[in-house]
């Protein structure tokens, strides 16, 4: 609660800030939570995932019955036709005609058929006006219940494979959202730690400046009574005069990385950034099966490859279906009146049945169909193939990370150390360098040894925190908490 309230007294303020430039703090677990809500990146993979469920929604409303009403009201013919009459001759005489036809019609896909069914009623009405060759009457036509199918037979059925493909490609696209979301994190740390490495450097630079300032200072007056060389007091003014360079270029890079963070979260005001110290993230393990576990359970990479072998054993079934061959049988079967008036048309209605059987099949293909099968069932090998060893990769780069971040994690604790070692050993150098101990060489080793080790300490800090948010994205796992990173989107928001 209380980093959701941060966020959105962050996002308040942003929202009122001038132009002037305004330093606001902020911490890593702040700014990623920013990024994955309102940062340009994070928008578009929810863009791209909506996107994603209406297509998936317009999927299955195919699937689903269409019901649909149908009519023409009315369709008016007058003129001159050619008309067969009573004695088997044609004519053209004057014609004067209203229709009037109104239907209901409902029509379902059979997946497991690739057929489909269909039921209806209709009621139509013809009114002939009356003309020199013909007198005025109306009759009307009902058809109360009709209903039929439509069957494939020996033919490819394309829904008995859309159905679960579709199934896996909308379950692919919400397990990206949550690897895009992870993406972000990651993308957010790199730039965090670079923004906060580059504030560390700018502040020790300034230190560094001021000391090399008063260290240039106190050792003018030790020059003036006799107690170092020139060349000794020459090298602290040069030191001195770098410090100020470094502190400029380290103020250019500061800006430059405060820059990166603010457009990577979408802020289009002038923000400097105040970054909270990171915690070291070493009190937990990650167990290598465990993460290895969930990634195959969560990572849209083994969905992948299901809907990869899926696609093509699909192209394999329809390879076994001869092109051209086509045998489909349809049929229907209802109840039918007409009469002069309404009532007449819904009496004694005579039932009416429609059976068809279609066939076409090719005489000769030339060995296309020969030719067709061989390339599906190479591409089925292939395909599995490489599934397979990109299967292994992928489970070879999570065992590695895994690995890689123990290291990580006592490299981290090796750099603490040594940075404690080595600004105890500038403490002493400085104490000795001012009693005449030891020269201005020394004093600029332990100078830079401290420096070193500062930023291998941020560095390694930087690194851990890196490899925590790359296992958190091939796995989709947070060991830090011990909960999954996958969860079912919320489309009603």
């Amino acid at each position: 609660m209380r980093n959701w309230l941060s966020i959105i007294l962050f996002l308040c303020f942003f929202g009122s800030i001038s132009a002037q430039s305004t330093s606001v703090s902020l911490s890593l677990q702040e700014a990623i939570l920013i990024a994955q809500k309102e940062a340009p990146a994070s928008l578009i993979a929810e863009t791209r995932l909506s996107n994603n469920y209406w297509r998936y929604q317009l999927f299955q409303a195919d699937l689903k019955p269409n019901i649909s009403v149908n009519a023409t009201l009315p369709q008016l013919n007058r003129g001159i036709e050619a008309i067969t009459l009573p004695n088997g001759s044609s004519a053209f005489v004057p014609r004067s005609l209203m229709t009037t036809q109104v239907g209901l019609q409902l029509f379902q896909v059979v997946p497991q058929t690739g057929g489909f069914v269909f039921a209806g009623m209709d009621l139509s009405r013809i009114d002939l006006f009356k003309t020199t060759a013909f007198g005025g009457n109306q009759s009307y036509q009902s058809t109360p219940i009709s209903f039929g199918f439509n069957q494939p037979l020996f033919q490819f059925n394309p829904y008995k494979w859309d159905r679960p493909l579709r199934a896996l490609e909308f379950e692919e696209s919400k397990k990206l959202y949550a690897e895009e979301r992870e993406s972000i994190a990651y993308d957010v740390v790199n730039l965090f730690f670079d923004l906060y490495i580059a504030q560390l450097n700018l502040a020790d630079a300034e230190r560094q400046k001021i000391y090399a300032d008063s260290l240039y200072d106190n050792s003018q007056g030790r020059f003036g009574v006799g107690r170092i060389a020139e060349t000794d007091l020459l090298q602290i003014e040069l030191r001195s005069r770098n410090a100020e360079t470094i502190a400029a270029a380290e103020q250019l890079n500061r800006q430059t990385a405060n820059q990166r963070l603010r457009n990577f979260l979408g802020i289009s005001d002038d923000v400097q950034f105040d970054l909270e110290t990171p915690e070291a993230l070493t009190d937990y393990e990650i167990d290598g099966e465990k993460a290895l576990a969930e990634a195959r359970a969560n990572r849209s990479k083994t969905t992948e490859f299901r809907r990869r072998l899926m696609e093509v054993e699909r192209d394999v079934d329809a390879a076994q279906r001869p092109p051209g061959f086509d045998v489909s049988i349809r049929g229907s079967l209802g109840l039918s009146q007409t009469g002069p008036t309404l009532g007449d048309a819904f009496q004694n209605p005579i039932d009416q049945e429609r059976v068809t059987l279609s066939l076409s099949v090719p005489i000769a293909d030339w060995g296309k169909t020969k030719a067709q099968r061989a390339i599906a069932q190479s591409n089925l090998e292939l395909t599995q193939r490489i599934v397979d060893q990109e299967n292994v990769d992928f489970e070879r780069e999570v065992s590695l990370k895994v690995q890689q971040f123990s290291l990580i994690k006592r490299q981290l604790e090796l750099a603490a150390r040594a940075r404690e070692v080595a600004r105890q050993r500038l403490e002493i150098a400085k104490n000795r360098y001012e009693i005449g101990k030891i020269d201005v060489t020394d004093l600029n080793i332990a100078l830079n040894e401290n420096d070193d080790s500062r930023r291998q300490y941020y560095q390694a800090l930087s690194s851990l925190w890196v490899a925590h948010y790359e296992i958190r994205n091939l796995t989709l796992y947070d060991f830090l908490n011990g909960q999954s990173l996958f969860t079912e989107p919320n489309f009603d928001e």
